[in-house]
């Protein structure tokens, strides 16, 4: 953690100029301030990393100061310095959360060393939050549920990407799950420990857009009460996922550009640039290829967001993750839902009914399915009436519902059991007419147990 902008509040005119030297010759971007009331007001106007404020001062002291700060800004480092320093007042500093107390007079050095320890304590602080992440991203990885071929190339992109800033693009139909995969992105990344902020850029008012993103400064406009880092600003040290990009207008893609190139953005209404680092991560539904060739998009911007392209593929082209994901939202929404019996199996007939669906809206219309499935089921079993309301079309292969459905992470034999006997009863139907005396003795099963598994499974021995 690096700070880079100091707000110094001294009444004294030569100490405010001493302090400023000393701090701009350190590295640090300083302005200075002669009361606690202009203090406030420079902070509702601009951010800073650091406030290192004087105690006795006319109009508002510094521990006053201090204790508004921590109201309004508690997330702020305060350092104070007295020429009057006690023992008590520099208790009284730290009770009211100053980081640390300086007498003067002092030696030059002295006020960069308290800085620079603030900004390690800071650094370790992000640090230990990074560590404490690490426990969950395997978990993280492991929510991009699918062992098809397609998702385990996802997952390697991921793990190849998380670590470095490099621009990404994610791109895939609505429902895919892009926000999670720049989700992963984040989690996995040296970044872990700073903000994840995403935005829908189709969902902003486009008079709006610019302030929302880059930020606003006091009275930059009629509405503009009070300043505003942005969404930008609000990501600093972190990732932006900036969603459906395409959506951007013509204006605010040559302000990303530049945002992305230089790494500065100008709040509106602002007169200077502020320096910004952030990992952005877009995503989009559209052909943004086409979208630059009938001029809708800008080509600059477009090869600077597609550095690595994350394509996520719709759930028609792997329909072999189809029952893992389906067990992942039954275990979820049993949590979710608390049912009471929880839902323990997905009967064969509606697994097959899963696997014969286009699912248009992807994984996120899969997830629906399952939890409203979930809600109007009596039983332990999710039945094909539950399924109804997806619309019928074409299996997605030949063959497909004949085959026996067990995901290759499945463990329960109890679930195993289910899927196979109902796949066996089908094909003994199949094979005999609908005759379910010679189904059940194909089965080896008495007729009475073959038409109490028939009623219980869902099937349609007519249409087997």
């Amino acid at each position: 953690m690096r700070f880079r902008n100091v707000l110094l509040v001294d009444d004294d005119s030569s100490m405010r100029h001493v302090l400023a030297v000393i701090l701009t010759e350190g590295g640090y971007e300083v302005r200075a301030v002669s009361n606690g009331e202009e203090a406030l007001a420079e902070l509702e106007a601009r951010d800073y990393d650091l406030v290192l404020s004087d105690v006795r001062m006319p109009k508002m002291d510094g521990i006053t100061l201090l204790k508004e700060i921590r109201q309004r800004r508690p997330e702020l480092t305060v350092v104070v310095m007295s020429a009057y320093g006690t023992h008590d007042s520099a208790i009284e500093a730290m009770k009211a959360g100053a980081y640390d107390y300086v007498n003067k007079p002092f030696k030059p050095d002295e006020v960069v060393l308290v800085l620079r320890k603030a900004e390690e304590r800071e650094r370790l602080k992000r640090e230990n939050e990074r560590l404490r992440s690490e426990l969950s991203r395997d978990l993280t990885i492991k929510n991009l549920i699918g062992t098809s071929e397609q998702m385990q190339e996802v997952v390697r992109q991921v793990r190849k990407l998380a670590p470095v800033k490099s621009t990404a693009l994610i791109t895939g139909e609505s429902g895919t799950g892009k926000e999670l995969i720049a989700r992963a992105l984040h989690d996995l990344s040296p970044r872990a420990s700073m903000p994840f902020v995403a935005v829908n850029c189709g969902a902003l008012p486009e008079q709006l857009m610019e302030s929302e993103l880059f930020g606003h400064v006091k009275g930059a406009f009629t509405d503009a009460v009070r300043s505003k880092k942005g969404l930008f600003g609000e990501a600093d040290g972190g990732t932006l996922l900036l969603d459906e990009v395409g959506e951007l207008p013509a204006a605010l893609q040559v302000k990303l550009l530049r945002v992305l190139q230089e790494e500065e953005l100008r709040r509106v209404g602002d007169t200077r640039s502020e320096r910004i680092d952030v990992r952005v991560v877009a995503a989009t539904r559209r052909d943004l290829a086409q979208e630059v060739a009938e001029g809708r998009f800008r080509e600059d911007l477009f090869y600077r967001l597609n550095v690595v392209n994350v394509r996520l593929p719709p759930l028609r082209e792997r329909p072999s993750d189809i029952p893992n994901l389906a067990w992942h939202f039954v275990a979820k929404y049993n949590e979710r839902l608390g049912r009471k019996p929880p839902i323990s199996s997905i009967s064969a007939a509606a697994m097959e009914r899963l696997l014969a669906y286009s699912w248009p809206g992807n994984v996120r219309e899969l997830e629906n399915a399952i939890e409203r499935a979930m809600v109007l089921s009596e039983g332990e079993v999710i039945m094909p009436e539950g399924l109804r309301q997806m619309s019928a079309r074409p299996p997605l292969a030949s063959g497909a519902a004949d085959a026996l459905v067990i995901g290759p992470e499945e463990l329960s034999i109890k679930r195993a059991t289910v899927i196979v006997e109902a796949e066996l009863i089908r094909r003994a139907l199949r094979k005999t007419g609908g005759n379910r005396t010679r189904a059940a003795e194909l089965l080896e099963l008495s007729q009475r147990a073959l038409i109490y598994k028939i009623k219980d499974y869902g099937i349609d021995a007519d249409k087997p």
